[in-house]
C-alpha cells in the first residue's frame, strides 16, 4: 500500500517518545519500513518531507502535527502534546548536548575522490555534462599571506565538443570563444557555526577565475536557521553548496545550490596555471 510523506510522518510519531526532526522523522521511518511504502522518484525524500511537515503546520489550521522549538525545529503530534513536558525542548537540547562529538576518521583529501566521482557521475548536479576534476596541491603553493586563498581544493572542467557538431565548433573556433567550463571545489570535512563564513569566502575568494565555485563539505549542521543563511550566502555571492552522502555518492543528501555564475578577471598562480595544464593534457 502506498503512503503519502504525511502519513509516514503520523506512523512515526505516534511511536516516538519525543518530538522529533524530519530527518530523525526519516530515519525513523525507514527502520519501521514504512518509508519503502512512500513512492517517489526524487533524490532527497526526507527533504520533500520536511517541506510538507513545515507547510502543513504553517498553514493548515486542523494539521495533525505541532512544531516543538525552532533550532532545529522538531515535530510532534498535536493529539499527544498533553503528554510533553513543559520544558521538553530544554531536556532534548541537554540530552544532545551530553552525547559525545562524532570523531571524523577520514581527512578532507579522502572527499576528493568522492568529490570527482559526484561531479563526473551525479546527473542533478552536472546536468549530463561529464565534468573532469583534479586535485590541487596546496603545499606546492609558495603563495602566502593575503594571496593565501588563490588556489581552490579541486578543479574542474567541462569540454562540449563531443556533444556539438562540426559547424559548431567550427563557429566557436571563428568566433574566438572560449567553450571550455571551469569549476572550482573548496572542500571541508564539517561545515557548521563555527567555520561556515570562513570557508565560504575562501571559496569566493578562490573562484574568482572559473565560472562556477562550490563548497563541499560530507557533514553539514541540519539546522533551520544554519541552512536558511547557507542559502542566504548562496544567493548573496554565487557560490554553491554541496552536501556530500558518504554513503551513497550518486543520491547524495545533497543541496546544491546554483547561483549566479563567477566569472572575472582574476589570474591563479603560476603554479595554479602550471597544474591546469597538467590537467588538461592527461
Amino acid at each position: 500500500m502506498v503512503i503519502s510523506f504525511l502519513d509516514l510522518a503520523i506512523e512515526v510519531l505516534k511511536q516516538a517518545p519525543k518530538p522529533l526532526t524530519y530527518q530523525e522523522v526519516w530515519e525513523m521511518g525507514k527502520q519501521l519500513g514504512a518509508a519503502a511504502k512512500i513512492k517517489t522518484s526524487g533524490k532527497t525524500p526526507w527533504q520533500s518531507l520536511g517541506a510538507q511537515l513545515y507547510v502543513d503546520v504553517r498553514d493548515n489550521p486542523n494539521s495533525k502535527f505541532i512544531k516543538v522549538g525552532k533550532r532545529p525545529a522538531r515535530f510532534f503530534l498535536k493529539e499527544l502534546e498533553k503528554e510533553l513536558a513543559d520544558d521538553i525542548v530544554t531536556k532534548i537540547e541537554s540530552e544532545e548536548a551530553k552525547k559525545p562529538s562524532k570523531k571524523l576518521t577520514y581527512h578532507e583529501r579522502d572527499l576528493h575522490p568522492l568529490l570527482a566521482y559526484f561531479a563526473y557521475s551525479n546527473p542533478s548536479f552536472n546536468r549530463g555534462r561529464s565534468i573532469l576534476t583534479k586535485t590541487i596541491f596546496h603545499e606546492k603553493s609558495k603563495k602566502s599571506g593575503y594571496s593565501e586563498w588563490t588556489n581552490p581544493d579541486m578543479v574542474g572542467f567541462y569540454l562540449p565538443l563531443d556533444d556539438w557538431r562540426p559547424e559548431v565548433i567550427e563557429f566557436n573556433r571563428l568566433s574566438d570563444n572560449n567553450s571550455l567550463r571551469l569549476f572550482s571545489f573548496e572542500l571541508k570535512r564539517v561545515l557548521d557555526k563555527s567555520n561556515y563564513r570562513e570557508a565560504y569566502f575562501q571559496a569566493v575568494s578562490n573562484s574568482s577565475w572559473a565560472h562556477e565555485g562550490y563548497l563541499v563539505a560530507a557533514e553539514v549542521l541540519q539546522d533551520d536557521d544554519f541552512l536558511s543563511e547557507l542559502e542566504r550566502l548562496a544567493a548573496s555571492f554565487g557560490i554553491g553548496i554541496i552536501n556530500l552522502d558518504l554513503s551513497d555518492i550518486i543520491a547524495p543528501k545533497c543541496f546544491s545550490l546554483h547561483a549566479a555564475k563567477i566569472f572575472s578577471t582574476g589570474r591563479p598562480s603560476t603554479s595554479f596555471a602550471n597544474r591546469m595544464e597538467t590537467l588538461l593534457n592527461s
